[in-house]
């Protein structure tokens, strides 16, 4: 097989979710697949993959990658199959099969966040997608659900395949890192103990609710440290300011911005409590990421949350700030509590590998092919 991936998303510098998936997919398929011919698409920028995804010996997957910066109808014409890691506008119309992986339905379940000219595209450019595409991957069951919901796809279009993590950035750290580690806390003004908020700061990720909740545990005197809120800046991020001013909170919580995976790393194995109780998400990368790092987890019971989490953490009402509360007290106050959380996640981590997840990629693309 001749297999184009469409890489955009992962050229940015700062790539989250999508881009660390489509990286990770690619990196991994490099190191099981050895008999298919693989080319790299980009629309636009110049990259050099060798810089994010290590060269092979001559028999290698990588040796064979062709790099473009042309649209796909420069070369779709010589591939069997198509696969954009993200949901994009598919005009293929040359017989190469079209895989696609859909991450969530945000558009759908939380269209507060777009405009409506957004939504509408979307829309039309998911329609697109149930039509043309020969397979669709989802991340979780619950975007399955989803896809299904909104736009009645037949099932047998449908596969699922959870994503990983990458475990060489994410992990435990030992004795040397843990000096590093107290001194970047140190450097980011982190002198007492936190819990710790990753993802943007935005409506959909629920850190007003966190604040009301830390305000709580403050009030009822259950934790007296820092709240650390690791993200950048979304839609309607200025009225987390204003509840902060309200609820006098401006010295205990700490606002950091985006910060790079090793960074983050010494975070998630300082925090007291991973808490992420978001209203929406497709996969849930940061829970899987807390959980490596041993990190105790508070986190939302709906939508892939609690899919992803299962018992591993501490499932609690995204709606209701005193049920968030109640959860993070649970950890921080019970020392066996969150030494059974920290086991239990670092065992469901486990079941979220890159590899596993080029496994059953490279099978569907061959269930495609045969197709």
């Amino acid at each position: 097989m001749h297999i184009a991936i469409n890489c955009r998303s992962f050229l940015k510098k700062k790539y989250t979710g999508i881009g660390r998936y489509a990286y990770h997919l690619v990196k991994s398929l490099s190191e099981i697949d050895t008999r298919n011919a693989y080319s790299l698409y980009a629309k636009k920028g110049i990259f050099n993959l060798t810089k994010r995804v290590p060269r092979f010996g001559p028999a290698n997957f990588l040796s064979k990658i062709d790099r473009f910066n042309v649209g796909p109808e420069k070369f779709l014409g010589k591939i069997d199959i198509y696969h954009s890691p993200s949901p994009s506008t598919l005009d293929v119309n040359n017989g190469a099969k079209v895989v696609v992986t859909v991450h969530d339905l945000i558009f759908k379940t939380f269209p507060q966040g777009h405009t409506q000219k957004t939504l509408d595209e979307t829309d039309k450019q998911f329609k697109n997608i149930g039509e043309k595409a020969a397979k669709i991957i989802c991340c979780s069951k619950n975007t399955v659900r989803d896809l299904q919901k909104y736009f009645n796809i037949k099932k047998n279009k449908i596969s699922m395949v959870y994503q990983g993590v990458d475990k060489n950035l994410f992990y435990l750290i030992g004795r040397e890192e843990e000096k590093y580690a107290v001194k970047l806390l140190r450097n980011k003004g982190i002198h007492e103990p936190f819990i710790l908020s990753v993802g943007t700061i935005e409506p959909r990720k629920n850190l007003e609710n966190i604040l009301h909740a830390f305000d709580k545990l403050r009030t009822r005197k259950q934790f007296q440290g820092k709240l650390v809120v690791i993200g950048m800046k979304g839609w309607m991020s200025e009225s987390i300011y204003g509840l902060i001013r309200k609820l006098e909170l401006k010295e205990h919580v700490i606002f950091l911005g985006y910060l790079s995976d090793p960074e983050l790393r010494m975070f998630y194995n300082k925090a007291e409590a991973f808490v992420f109780p978001s209203f929406y998400e497709g996969f849930g990368f940061p829970i899987v990421e807390a959980f490596c790092c041993g990190t105790p987890v508070v986190t939302s019971n709906v939508s892939s949350c609690p899919e992803v989490a299962q018992d591993a953490a501490m499932i609690v009402d995204p709606y209701d700030p005193e049920s968030i509360s109640q959860g993070i007290a649970q950890i921080i106050n019970d020392q066996e509590v969150k030494n059974m959380l920290r086991e239990k996640g670092l065992r469901r981590a486990g079941d979220f590998n890159f590899r596993k997840t080029a496994k059953k990629t490279l099978d569907i693309y061959k269930e495609v092919y045969r197709m």
